[in-house]
């Protein structure tokens, strides 16, 4: 009888360390936190800004830039739709807005890991990258919806419609370039992932499983002092 109990109660710890496990594998997808640059100075092909003490430069060498919003203006990035709730949005307004196709690179003064790349109206827009990405959100934003296609290197993608979306490089990456075609404006900014210093879900699912086991062997313990 007492066996039996022992059994029982062992088994509904395992069950509660699984469970505990599981919600924070699954808390872990929760929302991203970026780290979004600050662009302060724009030339016809080159943009400056800088994420904390990182500074970041965009060089556009064989195509002028359109634009771009270092303070002010219009906020492209108002409408939340394709982050879907996996990542913050850009703040602010800032955004460095391409025009004729060309070939483009995002410099870091020190290598950075987890590199966002968000962009905005890429309407019907090619593009490929230096490195693979995975694909964070894409869906809706200022300028209505449309949706894009990953090519099987996962280092590009074909846009159809409105195209809206973030993108992840793990890095580590000190220096980031891209082609893109010509569609009269489409926008981007890029963003650094901020660590948490939450330890890993694994480290968690480890402590409770570890903590199951120390409660039977205490049980254990127990049983054979009243043997």
């Amino acid at each position: 009888m007492m066996l039996a109990l022992l059994m029982q109660r062992t088994r509904g710890a395992l069950a509660a360390a699984a469970f505990a496990a599981g919600a924070l594998v699954a808390g872990s997808a929760q929302a991203a936190t970026v780290q979004w640059t600050d662009w302060h100075t724009a030339g016809a092909n080159t943009v400056r800004g800088s994420i904390g003490a990182i500074t970041v430069r965009f060089t556009s060498p064989n195509a002028p830039i359109a634009f771009a919003i270092t303070g002010g203006g219009t906020d492209y990035w108002v409408d939340n739709g394709y982050t879907q709730g996996l990542v913050n949005r850009p703040t602010g307004t800032d955004i460095i807005a391409l025009d004729q196709g060309g070939t483009r690179t995002i410099l870091f003064s020190q290598a950075v890991n987890d590199v966002y790349l968000a962009f905005t109206s890429w309407n019907g827009n090619t593009a490929v990258f230096s490195q693979p990405f995975s694909v964070v959100a894409q869906g809706c934003g200022y300028w209505g919806c449309g949706s894009f296609a990953v090519n099987g290197s996962s280092d590009g993608f074909f846009g159809l419609g409105e195209v809206h979306g973030v993108l992840k490089f793990a890095g580590p990456v000190t220096s980031l370039s891209f082609g893109d075609s010509s569609e009269n404006w489409h926008g981007l900014t890029v963003g650094i992932g901020v660590a948490s210093g939450v330890p890993e879900p694994s480290t968690w699912a480890m402590m409770l499983i570890g903590f199951a086991g120390l409660g039977l062997a205490a049980r254990r313990r127990r049983m054979d002092a009243t043997a």
